[in-house]
């Protein structure tokens, strides 16, 4: 008799499900409401807010706002309808393609309708079961996904390890000699957790000496818009943009808003827009996002400040934590890590006491994203906060800190508060 799938769920609901009933609208799926800022509400009471990706506060910018109500009046959330191969293509679409290409430096780009959906999805279009993916080990999951959807080989380096990403091309070089496929090398431009950047460089370089050949595949979902002299990204950043020979950013969070984009040559842009199946199958991007995302970049490409002021929050809290004594980890992005000592019962009484006691809405990472016994309090810092919600949440993390040396938030289960589930 065939076991019900029910049952199994029932039986089994994950790491994190299983915790369901005694976190849902606190701990997970909590409601932020108000403007998208420094300061939202949470459970009727303002707190300062640390957990939204809106690095250059576009989010309520007022060209921003006024771009995206003036589409929406004119044009609504239903046109175009249907997909861009069949009736879903407009100029606007067209344009924003081209202003990206411009920008980024690439001879063309294709939208994409989400971020997560389509880096899974050109990873599945652009190999072949007799090509060889390697790929980085601390990869967004979205990476993972799209690798895992390969039919052919998959060899995966240790982080950031240049000695472990020799080993895994050699494997791979050897493999692709026998099947006549080719090598695609996956990392990210910035990891969102740690906040390191990956070794673009040094990968890249592998390929000039000449000791492997390869192409390279990009995510650079949150280094687009924040790092680079003109925000185009990592790869600018380190000086070595020409060698990214597909890259992947993202509208949800420099810009604010919803969508994608790859970009790269002609023929591989021309390639995905016939065969990357997500894209094929899917309904185009509605006017207003395509309207809002010109309007961003432009304020992306033309108003330096934001990423100014960006930077500013950044450095202030990430020095600031650092003088403290707190543990950021590797982060050389704004992604701003903290690292602390604790169980996952005392993690869960550390959330509660910050929204509760301090008014600080911060993400909360325990294992097995890090290791047990590890709390990750992940920051994101944006153009919108202040030197003084630096100073202030600085100033929390030490009281937490000695809470947690003296055994304050010692608890053996999950805190569990009333929801509103």
């Amino acid at each position: 008799m065939a076991l019900d799938i029910f049952e199994k769920i029932k039986e089994n609901r994950g790491p994190i499900g299983q915790h369901a009933k005694g976190v849902h609208g606190y701990f997970t799926f909590p409601k932020l409401e108000g403007e998208i800022s420094n300061k939202m509400v949470f459970r009727g009471k303002e707190c300062l807010v640390w957990s939204v990706n809106n690095y250059l506060g576009l989010a309520n910018d007022p060209e921003v706002r006024k771009a995206d109500a003036d589409a929406a009046a004119e044009w609504g959330m239903a046109y175009p309808m249907g997909s861009r191969m069949m009736t879903g293509q407009t100029s606007e679409h067209e344009a924003l393609e081209n202003e990206i290409s411009e920008f980024m430096n690439y001879e063309d780009t294709i939208l994409l309708n989400f971020g997560y959906q389509g880096m899974l999805s050109a990873i599945d279009c652009l190999v072949d079961r007799k090509d060889v993916i390697v790929y980085d080990s601390e990869s967004h999951a979205c990476i993972i996904d799209g690798v895992r959807l390969h039919a052919g080989k998959r060899f995966v380096f240790q982080h950031n390890d240049m000695e472990s990403f020799d080993k895994q091309m050699e494997r791979a070089t050897k493999l692709v000699g026998e099947t006549g496929g080719g090598i695609l090398v996956i990392t990210e431009g910035v990891f969102g957790m740690a906040g390191d950047q990956g070794l673009l460089k040094e990968i890249i370089e592998f390929r000039t000496s000449g000791k492997y050949d390869f192409r390279l595949f990009v995510d650079d979902a949150h280094g687009f818009g924040t790092l680079g002299e003109t925000g185009q990204g990592t790869g600018e950043h380190q000086g070595c943009h020409d060698g990214i020979d597909v890259y992947f950013g993202t509208f949800a969070k420099s810009m604010a808003s919803i969508g994608a984009f790859i970009s790269s040559t002609e023929d591989v842009v021309e390639f995905l827009r016939y065969n990357m199946r997500s894209q094929m199958f899917a309904k185009s991007l509605p006017m207003p996002l395509v309207v809002g995302a010109r309007k961003r970049l432009e304020l992306l490409r033309t108003q330096p400040k934001h990423k100014e002021n960006l930077w500013k929050v950044a450095t202030a809290l990430q020095k600031g934590l650092k003088e403290a004594g707190f543990n950021i980890g590797r982060t050389n992005s704004a992604v701003t890590p903290v690292f602390l000592q604790g169980t996952l019962g005392e993690a869960t009484n550390v959330t509660f006491d910050m929204r509760e006691n301090y008014n600080i809405f911060c993400s909360i990472v325990v294992y097995p994203v890090v290791p047990k016994d590890v709390i990750m309090l992940r920051l994101i810092p944006t153009a919108v906060h202040t030197l003084e919600d630096v100073q202030y949440t600085i100033d929390t993390f030490k009281k937490v800190q000695e809470g947690l040396a003296s055994g304050k938030y010692k608890a053996e289960q999950l805190k569990e508060v009333e929801t509103d589930k």
